[in-house]
C-alpha cells in the first residue's frame, strides 16, 4: 500500500457529523498500516487528551523497546572498544527501527472562518463561515491552535465558533492550514465561478503560511439512495479549477476524506 495518512477526520466530538470514536479510528488506522492519523473535529478541540492518551497507549509497548535500546547503548558507552562501537551502531539501526514504528497522532481542528470578520455577528453572512483545517505542525503550533480555537468560542461565537484571518495572521507559527473540503473558501468561491477570488485569497493564505499551506482534494463518490448525489459531481468539477490553481502559485496538493 502507498503510505497515506489521513489529514481530514471527523470522530464523535464532531457533533452531527462524525461517529467513530477515537479508539476505533486510531485502531483501523494502524490496522491498515499507517504510521500516523490527524483529528480535526468541527470548532473544537475536545477529543484531542483522549487521542493523544490513547496513542500513548498503543505506543507503550514500542516505547518501552525504545527506553531498552537506548540504555543499553548507553552502558556500552561506558567502556569504550571496538566491539562495542559496533554493537552500538547495530544498536542505533534497531532504534531508529523501532522508533518509526511509533504511531503519529496529528492534532487539529476543522475551524469555522468568518468570511467577514469574528466580531461581526448580526447578518445571515454572519451565522457560519467556510470550513479551514488547520494542523498543529510542531509544539509551538499546538499553543496557537488552541488560542485561535479558544477565541473562536469567547470573541467570534454566532451560531458556530468562529475565527478569522487575523487570528491565522497573528498565531499563524507552527501550523498548517489546508483548504477543506467543498464548505472551504477557495472551494466555494470556484463553485460560485469566482475564479479571481478564490486566486486571490489562495495568495493570502500562501503569503501567510508559505509551504505549510495545501490544496485538499476529495472525492466521495456514493451510490447510497439517500444521500446527496450532488457532491460528486462538485468535486470534481471544484478538482480541477484546484490543481490548475496550485500549479498556477505553486501550492501542494492533498488527498483528503472528509
Amino acid at each position: 500500500m502507498q503510505p497515506f495518512v489521513h489529514l481530514h477526520v471527523h470522530s464523535q466530538y464532531s457533533l452531527l457529523d462524525g461517529q467513530a470514536s477515537i479508539a476505533n479510528l486510531v485502531d483501523k488506522a494502524m490496522k491498515d498500516g499507517m504510521t500516523a492519523i490527524a483529528l480535526t473535529d468541527h470548532g473544537a478541540m475536545y477529543g484531542v487528551k483522549d487521542f493523544v492518551n490513547y496513542v500513548n497507549k498503543k505506543n507503550g509497548p514500542v516505547k518501552s523497546k525504545i527506553k531498552k535500546i537506548e540504555s543499553e547503548i548507553a552502558t556500552l558507552k561506558t567502556t569504550p572498544s571496538a566491539e562495542n562501537d559496533l554493537l552500538i551502531d547495530q544498536l542505533k539501526e534497531k532504534l531508529a527501527l523501532e522508533k518509526k514504528a511509533l504511531f503519529k497522532p496529528i492534532i487539529g481542528c476543522e475551524c469555522y472562518l468568518a468570511r467577514r470578520d469574528r466580531f461581526q455577528q448580526k447578518d445571515k453572512v454572519d451565522s457560519s463561515g467556510w470550513h479551514l483545517v488547520v494542523l498543529a505542525k510542531n509544539f509551538k503550533g499546538y499553543q496557537n491552535l488552541i488560542k485561535i480555537v479558544s477565541k473562536s468560542w469567547t470573541e467570534g461565537f454566532y451560531y458556530r465558533p468562529r475565527i478569522d484571518k487575523e487570528l491565522l495572521e497573528k498565531y499563524s507559527e507552527g501550523l498548517i492550514v489546508s483548504s477543506a473540503c467543498l464548505g472551504g473558501e477557495i472551494s466555494r468561491k470556484i463553485d460560485n465561478g469566482n475564479l479571481q477570488e478564490a486566486e486571490e485569497a489562495v495568495k493570502w493564505y500562501k503569503s501567510v503560511f508559505g509551504d505549510d499551506y495545501y490544496l485538499e482534494l476529495q472525492r466521495h463518490k456514493t451510490n447510497r439512495p439517500d444521500a446527496d448525489s450532488t457532491t460528486f459531481v462538485k468535486q470534481e468539477r471544484v478538482n480541477k479549477e484546484l490543481i490548475k490553481i496550485a500549479e498556477k502559485f505553486d501550492v501542494k496538493v492533498i488527498a483528503t476524506n472528509d
